[in-house]
């Protein structure tokens, strides 16, 4: 006996559903199967016919889902109303207690119940155990107010009604055969940490947090050797199963990826150089994500672009040790010259992506933006300390009499530039303050 007390979700009560539209009453196969089961058992197809008219034409009640019955009031074309009920066997305390062991043998089933669909392997289980959950032929025991003897229009057009309840929540079938969802849902919560107790070391039968997170570890080596469990299935089981584990901790450094110097040759065209560098950086890479995803408030940090070809060769040239030969390999598969990658890299070190564009690309800015440009670039020095401005480009000015430059960014942050052997280079990173950008480079040695 498993102690279930279903008494608070007995009975369920559907209000009566819209005119079908469409040929057919079920579009899920356990529905289909509940009508399988009606058509198999009626004697005169004659019924069945009537009885998928009234359903269609919207003659059926509400209808009430109870342990073993249904019932409807289904009305017939003249107006008269019948009270029909079909009787379907409730399994026992036993076949109970069986069904619900094979239930939680397998997270998927109890995900699928949980996304309201009918699981095909736990029928199946549950057939091979001798216990059907779906009806047969002579399942579906109709009793009807006409007095009819067979499956008479109403008791059939309550049947086809039920079909599309099912469609869409095969927990009426499971409450016909003897248990409510809430209840069913309980039991097989208490189940599952009831089977991972004697394997959670120093854990009472009682310590649910510790038996729940030990059957955790079982479903997904049971599922992991089973192929594994979709994502659909693992969040609509997120109401049931146990809480994630705690995050990992961060380790301190990056993993050093393998050594792939080996006494046998490489493949034609593999660099075993290349490919060390850039499983270092992809372990780099993986540990700054790691670390971004840790950290307090990750869920509203803003996620970066993709970079392209171009952009990423720059970012794998500025790190921070570049083996010889690399530099050169990244400049060429950029479509730089090697002294246009080191200024590049210069740039990235600074802002990255944004550092890149506002050395290599120029932007005009809308009419706003530059009244307001000039207006910061007015309003930034006191009248004695402001250096006399001279525009070199769209958003770009030079400051007259000293090897120096502001360059605006898209994003409206401002870049200072150094003049060095005849080029304009990055000379630190970006200032809200057109000032405060300049602050660091000398003016006065033109």
């Amino acid at each position: 006996m498993s102690g279930y007390d279903g008494m608070h979700d007995a009975e369920r009560t559907f209000a009566a559903l819209p005119p079908a539209q469409g040929s057919g009453f079920a579009r899920t196969w356990w529905g289909r199967a509940w009508l399988k089961a009606l058509e198999d058992t009626a004697l005169d197809g004659e019924q069945l016919k009537k009885g998928r008219k009234h359903a269609r034409g919207g003659a059926v009640g509400a209808v009430s889902v109870r342990p073993g019955r249904i019932t409807a009031v289904v009305r017939d074309g003249d107006g008269t109303s019948y009270r029909s009920d079909v009787l379907l066997q409730e399994l026992s305390e036993d076949e109970w207690d069986r069904l619900l062991d094979l239930a939680v043998e397998s997270a998927g089933h109890i995900a699928a119940l949980l996304d309201h669909e009918m699981p095909p392997h736990l029928v199946e289980d549950a057939a091979a155990a001798g216990l059907e959950l779906l009806p047969g032929i002579g399942d579906l025991d109709p009793e009807c107010g006409c007095e009819a003897w067979d499956h008479c229009p109403h008791t059939a057009a309550l049947c086809y009604q039920v079909a599309r309840l099912l469609d869409e929540d095969p927990f009426v079938l499971l409450l016909m055969r003897g248990r409510g969802e809430r209840g069913l849902l309980d039991e097989l919560q208490k189940r599952s940490a009831a089977r991972a107790a004697p394997t959670s070391p120093g854990s009472t039968p009682g310590s649910a947090s510790a038996s729940t997170s030990e059957n955790a570890e079982r479903a997904v080596d049971a599922q992991a050797a089973a192929g594994g469990v979709s994502a659909e299935e693992a969040f609509a089981a997120r109401n049931i199963l146990p809480p994630l584990p705690a995050p990992p901790v961060l380790p301190p450094a990056p993993g050093t990826p393998p050594s792939l110097d080996t006494e046998t040759d490489p493949a034609p065209g593999l660099d075993p150089v290349a490919l060390e560098f850039l499983a270092a950086d992809a372990a780099g890479r993986a540990h700054r994500l790691l670390a971004e995803a840790l950290a307090p408030g990750h869920e509203r940090a803003a996620v970066e672009p993709s970079l392209a070809v171009g952009q990423d060769a720059v970012r794998l040239a500025a790190a921070e040790s570049v083996p010889p030969g690399i530099a050169t390999r990244l400049a060429d598969g950029s479509g730089r010259r090697r002294a246009d990658l080191d200024l590049a890299t210069r740039a990235w070190r600074f802002g990255g992506a944004a550092a890149l564009s506002v050395l290599e690309e120029e932007w005009t800015p809308g009419p706003e933006a530059l009244a307001r440009a000039k207006t910061l670039l007015a309003e930034a020095w006191e009248d004695a300390d402001r250096p006399v401005l001279r525009p070199a480009g769209a958003a770009r000015w030079t400051v007259v009499g000293a090897e120096a430059q502001l360059r605006l960014g898209e994003d409206g942050r401002w870049w200072p530039y150094r003049r060095e052997r005849g080029h304009w280079v990055p000379a630190g990173p970006a200032d809200q303050d057109p000032a405060a950008a300049l602050a660091g480079l000398s003016l006065g040695d033109g």
